[in-house]
């Protein structure tokens, strides 16, 4: 027997067309309401709020901070970290000896035999740090930074690794982790970019843009490239308009944006471009006092290598000490490059024929300079609020490759360091094996580096969200956990 509301099917209930109908307009004014208390803010969300017409205004943060800047030191093209800070002995004993189980066929070719260090490691600080002779100045900092010694990358490829590093995605189109910063936190200076990079004198890594880009978020949030040669574009009024003039005609400019905005309130797109304009009004006299590095000493200069003769590192020293004035400044963060993309290796890391004598350039051109800016920091007392992170992209396989002297790529194990606000000094975290191929203790990835950096900001890497395609997105994917070992 069929009862006027439903229809039975061998046992199973079902709707009738207007049963159907009913429960779909149900259904229907359900989402328009979520729709509307979404654009209300009265759905429970961890979404950042923020004013268009002031989006780099300081925000709350999920918790107590240990940082307020952060200064990451990036290494374009896959700095060896068999060169650098991952001491193998034993791979000294078995130099020349064919990789047994190793893998036969790796990024660019086949695998030679294993190769020793191309320098020699000593002891470094108190701690006994094990560093390369390629990087001394570097060496003398360990007693004040922590190690990570078995990072892991998606892919061995440098700019799918570099977007990975940087974004936590090996694919474009995804911020970077100084958007999201910035996103999150604001700054404490509205005259200058709350996100600076800085490209290595060279040029740009491979991956360009894309590591200092606001990917869905909105544009305002992304990074601002420039460095001590190349100053920010179209900042400069023309020749030909005074002082005078340019300030009545930027007052004039402000009246009649302030205006239009009354007349269209709820447009957060003109508030968000007009508050772009105006901040770039204000670094048209913050920026070059900033870039001007006429007024620091001769010791200064001296100490960071920007008297070398060597112009590349010279040129590089002036960049380390940019950084050191943005974040004297309040800039939340900077990205210090060395290196830019160049096949070969020739103007990065990227040791792939003859990693001795490439690597005794580049290692000039980052030792002085990269240790004598974490040293300035922590002189002026610039460590206490400030999280220095060292990285690159991917590490360097143990062998050479086959007709060649120098490693291939080798995302499964390589390293990164820490220093500055909230982090353990002179410790160690993780280990490779025996050949430094493959991390093996308190495996990491670039998700656990990520969500660390978060978390000294004051930042639930889980809570910071954006919507975008539907979806609500985070530096860390669905991944990443905050290295607490290394944290006091």
């Amino acid at each position: 027997m069929v009862s006027n509301n439903s229809l039975s099917h061998t046992g199973r209930h079902l709707l009738e067309r207007r049963d159907l109908l009913g429960q779909a307009v149900t259904g229907l004014a359900g989402v328009a309401l979520a729709s509307l208390l979404k654009q209300d803010q009265l759905l429970a969300s961890d979404a950042v709020s923020f004013d268009p017409s002031n989006p780099h205004a300081s925000r709350t943060a999920h918790h107590a901070a240990k940082a307020k800047n952060v200064l990451v030191i990036f290494c374009a093209g896959a700095c060896s970290q068999l060169e650098t800070y991952d001491y193998k002995p034993e791979l000294i004993k078995r130099d020349g000896l064919p990789f047994e189980g190793g893998p036969a066929v790796t990024f660019q070719g086949p695998s030679g035999n294993l190769a020793r260090p191309q320098y020699k490691f000593r002891p470094r600080g108190e701690c006994g740090k094990m560093v390369s002779d390629m990087i001394p100045h570097l060496g003398g900092i360990v007693d004040d930074i922590s190690f990570v010694h078995t990072l892991t990358n998606k892919s061995n490829t440098h700019g799918p690794a570099e977007n990975f590093l940087s974004t936590g995605f090996v694919l474009d189109g995804f911020p970077s982790i100084g958007a999201w910063v910035t996103y999150a936190l604001g700054t404490e200076n509205q005259d200058l970019p709350a996100f600076v990079s800085i490209p290595d004198p060279r040029g740009v890594p491979q991956a360009s843009v894309n590591n200092w880009g606001p990917g869905f978020l909105p544009a305002v949030f992304q990074g601002t490239p420039f460095n001590s040669s190349k100053p920010i574009r179209n900042l400069q009024p023309p020749n030909k308009v005074g002082k005078d003039q340019d300030n009545a005609a930027r007052q004039l400019l402000s009246r009649l944006n302030s205006e239009h905005l009354k007349q269209n309130p709820s447009d957060s797109n003109l508030a968000a471009r007009i508050a772009s304009y105006e901040l770039a009004a204000r670094m048209q006299l913050s920026v070059p006092k900033i870039a001007d590095l006429s007024t620091e000493s001769a010791h200064t200069l001296k100490m960071y290598g920007a008297d070398s003769p060597n112009e590349t590192k010279a040129a590089f020293a002036k960049n380390a000490i940019l950084a050191r004035r943005l974040i004297e400044n309040g800039v939340r963060f900077v990205q210090l490059f060395n290196g830019s993309y160049a096949s070969g290796g020739a103007l990065n890391w990227d040791g792939h024929q003859k990693l001795r004598e490439q690597y005794d350039v580049h290692g000039e051109i980052l030792d002085q300079p990269a240790a004598a800016l974490f040293n300035d920091l922590k002189q002026r007392g610039l460590l206490n609020d400030t999280l220095v992170v060292w990285c690159t992209e991917f590490g360097r396989m143990p062998m050479f490759q086959k007709g060649a002297q120098g490693r291939d790529h080798n995302p499964q194990g390589f390293t990164a360091w820490l220093g500055g606000a909230g982090v353990k000094r002179g410790v160690s975290y993780g280990q490779t094996d025996e050949l430094g191929f493959k991390a093996v203790e308190n495996v990491s990835s670039i998700h656990d580096l990520n969500a660390t950096i978060l978390h000294l900001l004051g930042i639930d890497h889980t809570r910071l969200t954006y919507q975008h395609n539907g979806v609500d997105r985070r530096l860390t994917d669905v991944h990443g956990h905050v290295l607490r070992d290394i944290l006091v």
